[in-house]
């Protein structure tokens, strides 16, 4: 057992531990019972003597789990927020730290704590420990034990060097506040940074800095094995597990669908979709189609290239004629609506340049404006003596005529498509949206195989 601290405490670490070289900062907590989920994360902020993060690689998050200098790592993000253990470890190598950080300030946030109504009231027992990291004797422990109701955020510690060592203060001050408060606090504005040098950081050559800041993006990335897991268990109950197939995507990019764009929504739809090819397709390989007035097949997105996907296809948004903020795809393929078009397109690709005896599952993304009623009808119709279904997924939109109606009109050999609408992705779950995605994917299988389209 190391020093106990209380709050107010500074601890030296290099009194206690002459020859420290790596050192592991853990915290725990533990969430009450309250029928919700929480997502509690740990942040660090390496500072430098004027108190700000030098370079944004050096704030590590769930979204970069490294320092720029390569001595401070993040153990990861854990959701599961159970239990009496550590739940979020950084690792330091004392010794690599750049000579310009002086500071690292370790705070603990609740993820959406203002959407959710959530805060730290129903949080205890939560604690930071130190630890070497190369003979695992620990070195000292703060148990914060004040009572916090409305708080959504805290700052549980700060290690700063004072005469070249490395100290410790336990902190447990708590916030009202956010992630994004703090990056705004630790962070150099862009047009401060003008009129002022470059700070002098050290770095590695193999790593070399970017010294222009970059807009922090503190959105949290979809656990794409915890998604799969959440697919496996709607599989599971719709009896299709053991199901392999070929799965596609086809995204509206017509000029009704800026904002689902430029917001993000759109990279996070496809965050959520990969995880149902990583779980379905024979090759775990997701196929893209874009389209306006005109479509355009792009590259094929898997999880490891999911990331920024959306921007690196389509180009960045920038003022258009027509339309501000515009991305490069969107000019490029028009501002209007030719689903047909597309629809021939993925038909031609699973039936004649590479035709294939599976499933083949298209998840269709519109905002509607649908005008080619008739010619999208019977393109889908036409598809279905193939094994391909279709799900329509309506986001945000509205006139999506035909595509509503498709599951309904009689006439085809099979059902072979669905539809939903959504009106806000960020205010559904992953377990109803596979719920929705998969509705009648299990039905159309049993249906196609009675009728010869599938073996």
């Amino acid at each position: 057992m190391g020093t106990e601290l209380i709050k107010g405490s500074r601890f030296n670490l290099f009194q206690e531990a002459p020859d420290l070289k790596k050192i592991n900062i853990s915290l725990g907590w533990e969430v009450s019972d309250t029928g919700q989920n929480y997502d509690i994360d740990a942040s660090v902020f390496m500072l430098d003597a004027d108190g700000i993060v030098p370079n944004e690689k050096y704030f590590v998050f769930y979204n970069n789990l490294k320092s720029l200098d390569g001595s401070l790592r993040h153990s990861g993000d854990d959701r599961t927020e159970q239990g009496e253990k550590d739940d979020e470890t950084i690792h330091i190598d004392l010794h690599k730290v750049n000579s310009a950080i002086q500071e690292m300030v370790f705070v603990v946030t609740i993820h959406e704590a203002q959407e959710k109504n959530q805060n730290f009231s129903h949080i205890k027992n939560a604690f930071i420990r130190l630890f070497n990291q190369e003979t695992g004797r620990e070195l000292a422990r703060y148990d914060l034990k004040e009572a916090f109701s409305q708080e959504t955020a805290l700052e549980f510690g700060r290690l700063y060097k004072k005469n070249g060592e490395w100290r410790f203060h336990a902190v447990g001050q708590g916030y009202n506040a956010g992630l994004q408060t703090f990056v705004d606090k630790y962070k150099v504005e862009d047009q401060q940074k003008e009129d002022q040098e470059e700070p002098q950081i050290e770095t590695p050559s193999t790593n070399p800095q970017n010294t222009k800041q970059q807009p922090i993006d503190i959105k949290k990335k979809a656990d794409i094995n915890l998604l799969k897991a959440k697919i496996d268990i709607v599989l599971k109950k719709k009896d299709i597990n053991n199901v392999v197939a070929k799965v596609a995507l086809v995204l509206d990019i017509s000029g009704s669908m800026l904002h689902q764009y430029t917001s993000g929504a759109v990279q996070a739809f496809v965050e959520r979709i990969v995880p149902v090819a990583s779980r379905l397709d024979d090759d775990k390989t997701l196929d893209v189609w874009f389209f306006g007035s005109r479509f355009k097949r792009t590259q094929s997105v898997r999880e490891a290239n999911v990331d920024g996907y959306i921007k690196q296809q389509c180009g960045e948004s920038k003022r258009s004629f027509l339309i501000l903020k515009a991305p490069d795809l969107m000019k490029e393929l028009g501002f209007g609506n030719n689903e047909p078009l597309v629809i021939r397109d993925v038909i031609k690709k699973y039936t004649q340049e590479k035709p294939s005896n599976l499933p083949t599952f298209i998840v269709f993304l519109s905002d509607g404006g649908v005008t080619n009623e008739q010619e999208i009808k019977q393109a889908v119709f036409d598809a279905a003596q193939y094994p391909i279904f279709w799900q329509f997924v309506g986001l945000a939109g509205s006139n999506y005529g035909i595509l509503e109606r498709l599951d309904t009109v009689g006439g085809r050999l099979v059902d072979n498509a669905d539809f939903f609408n959504i009106d806000d992705l960020s205010k559904i779950t992953d377990e109803q949206l596979y719920e929705r995605l998969l509705n009648e994917f299990p039905s159309w299988i049993k249906e196609a195989r009675l009728k010869g389209i599938l073996s």
